[in-house]
């Protein structure tokens, strides 16, 4: 009896005609699928700039943005400032 929950998995192409096509290759295949063929690296990332998202209310948005726009900042420069002079450090 054949086993009917073996997962196909496709063969990684040699190479990709761009880089579109790698990406969508890999936006439907999963790295998992291919541990074995993976070789490890020695690579080395310094992270060196870290950043968060914070949810905040629509209108509060339109303020930012009309002050943004006043000022001739981008959104997140302008609330970095906002969030400097307004908090303390501990």
């Amino acid at each position: 009896m054949p086993n009917i929950n073996k997962k196909v998995i496709d063969p990684i192409p040699d190479e990709f005609e761009s880089e579109e096509a790698a990406t969508a290759f890999w936006d439907t295949h999963s790295t998992m699928d291919y541990a074995e063929q993976l070789l490890p690296a020695d690579d080395v990332f310094q992270i060196e700039k870290r950043l968060f998202e914070v949810e905040i209310k629509e209108d509060i948005f339109q303020i930012l943005l009309q002050e943004a726009e006043a000022s001739h900042q981008p959104i997140p420069a302008l609330v970095d400032q906002i969030l400097r002079n307004s908090l303390v450090p501990a």
